[in-house]
């Protein structure tokens, strides 16, 4: 089953929550081949994450 990207969970980066959830972005890829994206991210960190809640009562 996959997460529809537009459900990122808090604290979660969306990119890379699309990336693991939609098979259709890596379609392009051949075999063994790194998507520049994921990979940036892997190297960089990911740039804007999906704020969490806050835990103020």
């Amino acid at each position: 089953m996959t997460v529809p990207a537009t459900h990122t969970p808090a604290g979660e980066c969306p990119q890379c929550w699309q990336h693991a959830h939609d098979r259709r972005i890596h379609r392009t890829l051949k075999p063994r081949e790194d998507c520049p994206q994921c990979v940036d991210h892997m190297v960089n960190g990911c740039p804007n994450l999906t704020p969490k809640k806050s835990r103020w009562w």
